[in-house]
């Protein structure tokens, strides 16, 4: 976007202000900035358990992150929030480091189907908060990692008629806007809408890179009848990222940079392009005053075209020389999820249950087809790179046969779980769910067929707990909980060395959760052990059997932690929140060799020992001003290579100005510009280095 699109934006953001106003039942009204403090950031509600629940009745840790955080803290995407979250650091685009463990699964509303297929990262805008339960979940939501999962709650329609329009600018030619409504349809509120769309691009900070994002959202709810609503939604993404794929830089092992960390191995033509849509329907109802129900369907398409060159480590002989090889890829990805859940209080024998039971079903389909340029492309200097604006390698790559991996996964789910009402202060927490899988993956080159591995099995899960609740807003906890993840189906390859049992996992925690002053302070501790095995990694001391890598089991790893969470109202206009993590996750049992480590003992990649995040805002009530400072620390942490990754520790600063009917947001990232190392990947294609100092505006304006 060019500076006349910017001052046009702003310009239609200002010219509709007057009549946005004049069509508001509250148009005298300024935006009010101060005494929002109070609770600002809490929930007394989450639904990460599949059903409406006190969090304080969960046995087992979680986090929400709500949208009035997302907006203090100027958040756009998943990334901006992880601080906020204890346990959680980012490993690899939309992967993180949950609990010590990579993880890459994200739920929309309770169900499979992410949109943000490969590698970009799940947007906000249309996100209403982030639910985060942690530990094995694999009861609620089937096969996952035991580090827990990730649960982006949508924004619905609404009665209130409201309306949103933020303006952005930033450096790094960092320009958008973006608009939100919702009201009734009619004038009984038997149907209401959102309607929204979003825009913002950027130039950031690594060479020929500009990211530009666009999406669009609606919605209509309908009350079916006094406590029954159905709610059908669609969502349409488009986000072109050029001079992506994005790898890291390479560093040595100190993790030290070896070159500027604008450094980039794509040219400016490269590009990755997402365009995908989801769409869904979910119908919710209570049956008087002890069942409820609700069901949904979600269904999303994607597609991501790649066109990078792939770093492939130093040309032999040289020190400043990076091979690369250019790929030319589109990967298309349908997705259909069906789930189900009730729940029903009752009493037996004078003692209350709570019954819950569901089943979930969900079918993708995922084909890629591959061209990959090995031969003749040009080395890339990481000391004076030279970019060019042809596309040779492109033209060169359509002469290489297309191999095609046409991937095709199914689960199918059901669970049951009951709480046992002891007394009013002791409840007994056990569920048990059922899963079968079955996966394909047909590969063949030139349409001629290579392999069809498939494999299909069935696990059951089980779940355990017991809460005790020796005062109102204090319940101590303790579970236990299993978890499994079905291996790829590439990895079932026999050339590989499959088929392959699944990974397994299981879970001991124990913990304590506080809402206390009169909801003023909420404090959580939890400690937990999990223990994982059968994760597959490539042995070097087998060779490749008709060019596929050969797979061995790490026996064992283990991740032992302690996580602490505080949310604290200090006055009624100051508000902190802070989170602390403790973390050991090392190899427990495994082969001499692996991939990740050479002995047992040794920890695991990009698993910080240690993790500290904080923000606090103040509001200054005199002035209409708010003042916001966090930051974020990450001890040292190895790559998958086994070279470091240095700690870090970066700050933020933001003001929040009333101006009448609008808001205004000044936003610092990385205030003190600290060159720092994100997260590590491998040797082969370096380490990701963080944001420089960022500058951003907001100008909000809501009716």
């Amino acid at each position: 976007m060019n500076r006349w699109s910017v001052a046009a934006a702003w310009a239609g953001v200002w010219a509709c202000a007057p009549a946005m106003a004049q069509s508001s039942d509250n148009a005298g009204d300024d935006i009010v900035v101060t005494g929002r403090a109070q609770r600002l950031y809490r929930v007394d509600t989450t639904t990460v358990g599949k059903t409406a629940e006190n969090p304080l009745d969960i046995p087992q840790a979680l986090q929400v992150v709500n949208a009035d955080l997302f907006t203090d803290q100027g958040a756009r995407d998943a990334t901006d929030i992880y601080r906020d979250i204890s346990g959680i650091s980012a490993f690899s685009y939309a992967g993180v480091t949950f609990r010590g463990f990579r993880q890459d699964q994200s739920f929309y509303d309770g169900q499979r189907g992410n949109p943000f297929i490969g590698f970009s990262v799940p947007q906000l805008f249309t996100i209403s908060r982030v639910e985060v339960l942690k530990g094995p979940a694999g009861l609620f939501f089937g096969p996952g990692s035991p580090g827990g999962i990730i649960n982006y709650v949508s924004k619905t329609p609404a009665e209130a008629s409201a309306l949103r329009t933020v303006a952005t600018l930033g450096n790094y030619d960092r320009a958008g806007i973006s608009s939100e409504a919702t009201g009734k349809v009619d004038a009984g509120g038997i149907v209401t809408y959102r309607l929204g769309g979003f825009y913002e691009a950027m130039t950031p900070f690594r060479y020929n890179t500009r990211n530009t994002s666009l999406i669009g959202d609606g919605g209509l709810s309908f009350r079916t009848n006094d406590r029954g609503t159905l709610t059908v939604q669609a969502t349409v993404y488009d986000n072109v990222l050029r001079g992506n794929r994005l790898r890291g830089v390479p560093v040595d092992d100190a993790g030290n940079f070896l070159a500027d960390i604008r450094w980039n191995a794509n040219e400016p033509t490269d590009v990755l392009h997402l365009a995908s849509r989801a769409y869904q329907a979910r119908y919710a109802t209570e049956i008087g005053d002890a069942v409820t129900f609700d069901a949904g369907v979600r269904y999303f398409d994607a597609t991501e075209t790649q066109r990078y060159h792939e770093p492939r480590g130093f040309v032999a002989g040289s020190d400043d020389l990076i091979a690369r090889e250019f790929r030319d890829q589109i990967r298309a990805v349908d997705g259909l999820s069906f789930m189900a859940n009730t729940t029903a209080t009752v009493r037996l024998a004078g003692i209350e249950h709570r019954f819950q039971a569901g089943a979930d079903w969900y079918d993708e389909r995922s084909i890629l087809d591959s061209r990959i340029l090995r031969a003749g492309v040009t080395p890339l200097s990481l000391h004076n790179p030279i970019y060019s604006d042809d596309a040779r390698d492109a033209a060169r790559a359509a002469a290489v046969p297309t191999a095609t991996t046409d991937t095709r996964t199914k689960r199918r789910g059901a669970y049951l779980q009951d709480r046992i009402g002891i007394t009013d202060a002791l409840l007994l927490v056990g569920g048990v769910r059922y899963d079968r899988f079955d996966d394909a993956v047909t590969t063949s080159t030139a349409g001629r067929l290579i392999a069809a591995p498939s494999y299909r099995d069935g696990r059951f899960t089980f779940r355990g707990g017991a809460i005790v609740k020796p005062r109102t807003g204090l319940s101590l906890y303790a579970n236990w909980s299993g978890s499994f993840e079905p291996q790829s189906p590439a990895s079932q390859d026999i050339n590989a060395g499959g088929p392959f049992a699944p990974v397994t996992g299981n879970q001991v925690e124990g913990g304590i959760k506080s809402v206390l002053l009169g909801g003023r302070l909420q404090a959580n501790v939890a400690v937990y052990r999990i223990v994982r095995r059968n994760i597959l990694q490539v042995d070097p001391t087998l060779p490749p059997r008709d060019g596929i890598d050969q797979l061995r089991p790490i026996d064992e790893v283990t991740s032992k932690g302690v996580e602490v969470d505080v949310a604290a109202d200090i006055t009624p206009d100051w508000v902190l929140l802070a989170n602390y993590a403790y973390n050991d996750t090392r190899i427990t049992g495994t082969v001499a060799a692996q991939s990740v480590t050479n002995a047992v003992g040794d920890r695991f990649a990009n698993a910080p020992r240690h993790q500290l995040g904080f923000w606090t805002r103040y509001q200054i009530a005199a002035i209409g001003t708010a003042l916001g400072f966090g930051g974020e620390h990450l001890s040292r942490r190895v790559t998958l290579s086994n070279q470091a990754v240095p700690a870090y520790t970066i700050f933020d600063v933001s003001l929040t100005e009333a101006l009448g009917p609008a808001e205004l947001l000044l936003r610092v990232d990385n205030l003190f510009d600290r060159r720092y190392t994100a997260s590590g990947f491998t040797k082969q294609t370096g380490s990701f280095p963080g944001e420089p100092r960022s500058l951003l505006a907001e100008l909000r304006l809501r009716f």
